[in-house]
């Protein structure tokens, strides 16, 4: 469905129209777009700002937890006097002051396997910023079983990767890059080990960038390649599966 921009829309996203890829057609397309953000968090929080910057429709958040201090070192959108408050309503007036022509539902509970696939329907797009295996997995079988786009991410202390799973028999899935599932008691956690802040503004604004490219048709996605990025030596390396 075409979705005409409005003359303010026209200034705010004027760069996007004039560049050659994006153009109108495009950024009626970001602004018709539907996309899930799993977790508010280190990941989610760059997705969230550059996804609603870039006038994402309609922004689905779906998240658990308050925010507290230790999170401001790397989770962004939230602020000091967000500490205690929901991590998803925190997020919606993040997006609400940045640009009110995005719509934001919020979802104050874990995602699981008994929700998701309720949740997941409504949307075109999802981007897995969560911070453990087992969400991990809910949400790629909800894409697959939905037919859905799956951005993914993930970060630990100074190292990130992301990748793209696509619907259908022709492309690798979740279970082709990962496929024994450890235990969460077997996996290092960022309150353990640490996570340098900048790092997830990296991992999560490549998340963005992957589903804007999704969005438009814009580009090569990262579909059966995982992007591995190396902190401490600032190197990117490639990794094919599937």
């Amino acid at each position: 469905m075409t979705q005409v921009l409005s003359p303010d829309e026209t200034r705010r996203y004027a760069r996007h129209l004039v560049l050659k890829g994006v153009g109108g057609s495009g950024q009626q397309r970001i602004k018709a777009a539907k996309v899930l953000v799993i977790g508010a968090g280190g990941l989610g929080s760059p997705v969230v700002a550059y996804l609603g910057a870039a006038g994402v429709g309609t922004i689905g958040i779906i998240d658990d937890d308050a925010v507290a201090i230790s999170n401001l070192q790397r989770q962004v959108i939230h602020s000091v006097d967000q500490v205690g408050r929901p991590k998803t309503e925190s997020a919606k007036d993040f997006l609400a002051a940045l640009n009110p022509h995005v719509a934001v539902k919020t979802y104050e509970d874990r995602f699981a396997h008994s929700n998701a696939q309720d949740i997941v329907r409504d949307y075109d797009i999802l981007i897995d910023g969560s911070d453990n295996f087992a969400t991990r997995v809910i949400s790629a079988d909800a894409s697959e079983q939905l037919s859905k786009p799956l951005v993914f991410g993930a970060v630990s202390m100074f190292d990130g990767q992301v990748t793209v799973f696509l619907p259908g028999p022709d492309h690798p899935k979740f279970r082709d890059l990962y496929p024994v599932h450890p235990s969460q008691d077997d996996l290092p956690s960022c309150e353990a080990t640490g996570v340098i802040g900048a790092l997830t503004g990296v991992i999560g604004t490549l998340m963005a960038m992957e589903a804007i490219k999704l969005i438009t048709g814009v580009g090569e996605s990262l579909v059966g390649r995982l992007l591995v990025y190396n902190g401490k030596d600032a190197r990117f390396n490639e990794l094919r599966y599937g």
